[in-house]
């Protein structure tokens, strides 16, 4: 990081918007470095993976424990962070197992494994922590704070619902869009302020709740694509994941941002480090 801020150094005088943007951009990508790597194998062993008597979706949990440990030595990576991607881990092998029930039935894992809980390999667990990983890693890169938000018991009641609703909607009315809808009410005045490099920012927190959800989307996409996983109709040949998927994504990025606020919450509350306060920005 040193190298590229002396690098990027005369940009700061005489572009400041550019070398403020292109800082945005090197902190996304380090906050999604270990989705990214996860990615990458996911569609690296579809491209080729040798005749060996380990399998795919095996060498894939081996392969994200590697980049996990690689992270925690490297330092780039904090205990902290270990500790939210863990529950992340916890909480969708649970919903894994229920939505691949035989029952149930939303997808399915096509190639076989040793390392599986029932019908779930061990690597989808990490899928789903790589968005606890980005959240946790943008937050402390991005110095984020917020201001207009909602009580914490609001904002967590509408995480327990949102992730009961996983369950539940294959017995009961499915309440995504009530709330999504709430979380709309609730958050419209819900400001983030953070920092790519000299300059602090604004933005509406519902914006980037869209965003973060399409871009989940796309990789889900791509996932299919490498048939890491597929949905009913996929079996014979590759189609784009519907888009009512997106809705989904979207109540899981607000259900994982609510549990990691309320996380930092509480280490504020313990005096461990929570949010760092920056002056609020211009909105862009």
């Amino acid at each position: 990081m040193i190298f590229i801020e002396k690098a990027l150094l005369p940009l700061s005088r005489s572009h400041p918007r550019l070398h403020e943007f292109l800082w945005f951009g090197l902190k996304q990508a380090w906050a999604c470095i270990f989705g990214a790597l996860l990615l990458l194998g996911i569609l690296g062993t579809r491209l080729w993976y040798p005749d060996v008597p380990l399998a795919r979706y095996d060498f894939l949990v081996i392969y994200a424990v590697a980049i996990q440990l690689a992270l925690l030595l490297l330092k780039l990576e904090s205990w902290r962070e270990i500790g939210v991607i863990f529950l992340f881990h916890l909480m969708a092998t649970g919903m894994e197992l229920f939505k691949t029930s035989t029952e149930i039935g939303s997808w399915s894992y096509p190639e076989d494994s040793f390392l599986r809980i029932g019908a779930v390999p061990l690597f989808t667990g990490f899928m789903y922590s790589s968005v606890g990983s980005y959240m946790a890693r943008a937050w402390r890169g991005f110095h984020f704070s917020f201001t207009g938000f909602p009580p914490l018991w609001v904002a967590g009641i509408i995480a327990v619902l949102a992730y009961a609703n996983f369950f539940t909607h294959h017995y009961i009315p499915d309440i995504r869009w009530p709330l999504i809808m709430a979380g709309v009410f609730f958050f419209r005045n819900t400001l983030v302020h953070f920092q790519p490099k000299n300059f602090a920012l604004k933005m509406p927190l519902l914006l980037g709740f869209g965003l973060v959800a399409l871009f989940i989307y796309f990789a889900e996409n791509l996932g299919t694509i490498a048939r890491a996983w597929q949905y009913p109709g996929q079996e014979n040949e590759w189609k784009p994941v519907h888009f009512s998927k997106f809705s989904a994504w979207y109540l899981l990025m607000q259900l994982s941002f609510i549990l990691i606020y309320s996380l930092r919450m509480l280490e504020a509350k313990l005096g461990v480090q929570g949010p760092e306060k920056i002056i609020p920005g211009k909105s862009i």
